[in-house]
């Protein structure tokens, strides 16, 4: 049985560690050693900022509720510079809509990282208490392993400091790497990570993603695009197309309908009300999954 247990972070925080009945850190859901990109099922959710329509957008309590609901196999998250070197999880480069500072995140250090405290929407649920946006080493250090990761190096310099903080945990294979530079992409592939690539709907009117299939191992696509540009996608030679950031059933299944194996969406409870009508091409893999088990 695995519990979730309350501990007393830095400054005041409160923090939380997933521990076993003894107390300590529990086994691996998924068998032993560190659960990677391959053995996700052949239709995979992804929990975008956590659920950024459900809970406070790249906050640990976030991350931490899409991970213990289950619905998603894959959880995202944005990564920021601080001007120290340090890496934080925040998806714009300020802090005014998402805390209750303002200016840069580039301004930062790590010491000032520590006063910063997330501001929830309005439009969430109440009972949300402002926390601390974390670092990316706490969110590695929390999740890496337990679930595949996905995060998008906002900051294109701050890659080789990502990889490292990835390789020194052992999780090459566990963490996709996001960006919207084709570029980008292929020096994350020639650090040896997992490199992903995301597309907006106007971009791909344009895009020859067959170009990328060398070194892209997952082309995040518009689910606003033309059918046309999501076949075009689907058909490229990339091992993964996955569609983003779908928030109801509609989207979802027209983009499974036309050949994308993952959803990455803003509200994964809402999704996971609404049985997903998969293609029969999926049908096999995806009914073998369950979450503790190997597919």
């Amino acid at each position: 049985m695995v519990t979730w247990t309350a501990l007393t972070g830095i400054a005041g925080l409160t923090s939380l560690a997933l521990t076993g009945q003894g107390g300590a850190l529990s086994p691996l859901e998924w068998g032993t050693g560190p659960l990677t990109v391959d053995a996700l099922p052949r239709v995979v959710e992804v929990a975008h900022r956590g659920g950024a329509r459900e809970v406070p957008e790249n906050s640990m309590s976030g991350l931490m509720t899409a991970y213990e609901r289950g619905t998603a196999q894959v959880l995202d998250f944005d990564t920021r510079m601080l001007r120290d070197g340090h890496m934080v999880v925040m998806h714009d480069a300020t802090l005014n809509r998402t805390t209750s500072m303002g200016g840069p995140v580039r301004g930062l250090n790590l010491w000032d990282w520590q006063g910063v405290r997330l501001r929830p929407k309005a439009s969430l649920r109440s009972g949300w208490r402002a926390e601390r946006p974390p670092t990316v080493a706490e969110v590695l250090d929390r999740f890496g392993g337990r679930i595949v990761l996905m995060l998008e190096a906002k900051d294109p310099a701050s890659l080789r400091t990502l990889a490292g903080l990835i390789r020194t945990r052992g999780l090459t294979r566990s963490v996709f790497v996001n960006s919207n530079l084709p570029e980008v992409a292929l020096r994350a592939h020639r650090l040896g990570l997992v490199s992903q690539l995301w597309r907006s709907a106007d971009q791909m009117r344009t895009d020859r993603p067959e170009r990328w299939a060398s070194f892209v191992d997952l082309l995040d696509v518009d689910y606003k695009a033309r059918d046309s540009d999501l076949l075009r996608a689907v058909n490229s030679g990339v091992p993964r197309v996955w569609a983003h950031t779908v928030i109801n059933p509609a989207q979802r299944d027209r983009a499974l309908a036309l050949g994308c194996d993952g959803i990455i969406t803003d509200a994964p409870g809402r999704l996971a009300r609404h049985p997903m009508k998969i293609p029969k091409r999926f049908r096999r893999a995806r009914t073998g999954f369950q979450r503790g088990a190997r597919p």
